[in-house]
C-alpha cells in the first residue's frame, strides 16, 4: 500500500519507512493499560508511550491495548521493533491511517477489482479444480453477505470488475474505524485479496485459514516440487502477518 507502512519492517525500510539506527534501551519496568480520554492508553510506568508523530498510544478498546501492551512488556535490553506488529499498527492507524482515509480504502477496493479469487489457474486442472472448491464459497459470500458480486476472469487475462462492486468495498472500507481500516489495508496485499480480508476482519474466517486460500498455488507447487528453507522462512513470516491480523481484528470487536 502507498499510504501506509507494511508490517515488515525489511519492507518498510526498503520503502523508506526507516526506524532510527540507534538502538533504543528499555526504559521502563512496569507495562500496564488506563481507561481514558479517547480510549486505552498503554502505559510504561504509568506513562503514555508517544507514536513516531507524538501522538498518544491510545487505542479504542481494552483488548487492542492490551495486546499492544504485551509487545512492550515482551521487550528485552533493547527495543526490537521488528517483534512490535501490534504497535505498528496503532501508530499505522493514528499517524497516517486517520489522515488518509479515502485514498487507503480506494486502495483496498482496488483488490476487488483483481481479486486473487477471480483467477483460477489454466492448468494444471488439479490445481485449478482445487481453487475452484476452496475459493467459489468466498465468492457467494461476498455476493450474499457483502453485497460485492465478482466475475470470474478467464485464466490470467485481466477481466474488468463491476464498478459497483469495487464501489461496494471502498464504501465497507470506509465504514471501518481508523484501527480496523489499517488492518483491512494490510490484509488485503497480503492476501492479494480484498473479500479475504473483509472475510477476515468480520472473524468469519481466520487469518491462519485465510493465508492458506490466499497461496493454494504456492502450496501445490510445494507438494510438487518441494520447499527450500528460505521459501518456508518467507511463508512462515507471512503467515504470522495473517495471524497478527487476525488478532487484530479481535482485539478491536
Amino acid at each position: 500500500m502507498s499510504h501506509i507502512p507494511p508490517l515488515d519492517p525489511n519492507v518498510a525500510a526498503r520503502k523508506g519507512f526507516r526506524e532510527s539506527e540507534e538502538r533504543l534501551k528499555r526504559f521502563w519496568k512496569a507495562v500496564d493499560v488506563a481507561e481514558g480520554e479517547g480510549g486505552w492508553a498503554v502505559t510504561l510506568d504509568g506513562r503514555t508511550p508517544k507514536t513516531p508523530a507524538h501522538a498518544r498510544l491510545v487505542l479504542p478498546t481494552e483488548a487492542a491495548a492490551r495486546l499492544v501492551a504485551d509487545e512492550w512488556a515482551a521487550q528485552g535490553e533493547f527495543i526490537d521493533p521488528a517483534t512490535m506488529p501490534a504497535t505498528r499498527l496503532a501508530s499505522t492507524a493514528i499517524d497516517r491511517v486517520s489522515q488518509v482515509r479515502e485514498p487507503v480504502a480506494d486502495e483496498i477496493a482496488a483488490f476487488s477489482g483483481s481479486d486473487l479469487l477471480c483467477y483460477l489457474a489454466d492448468h494444471p486442472t488439479a490445481l485449478a479444480l482445487e481453487q475452484a472448491r476452496e475459493w467459489t464459497p468466498w465468492r457467494d459470500w461476498a455476493a450474499l453477505e457483502l453485497g460485492v458480486v465478482l466475475e470470474l476472469a478467464e485464466g490470467i487475462r485481466h477481466r474488468a470488475q463491476d464498478p459497483a462492486a469495487i464501489a461496494r468495498v471502498r464504501d465497507l472500507a470506509l465504514r471501518l474505524d481508523d484501527f480496523a481500516l489499517t488492518g483491512l489495508a494490510m490484509a488485503a496485499p497480503l492476501l492479494g485479496s480484498a473479500v479475504l480480508g473483509l472475510a477476515v476482519q468480520r472473524g468469519v474466517l481466520s487469518g491462519e485459514a485465510a493465508f492458506d486460500l490466499s497461496r493454494l498455488d504456492e502450496a501445490f507447487q510445494e507438494r510438487q516440487w518441494g520447499v527450500d528453507a528460505e521459501a518456508a522462512e518467507r511463508t512462515a513470516a507471512r503467515r504470522a502477518e495473517a495471524v497478527l491480523l487476525d488478532r487484530w481484528f479481535r482485539a478491536l470487536d
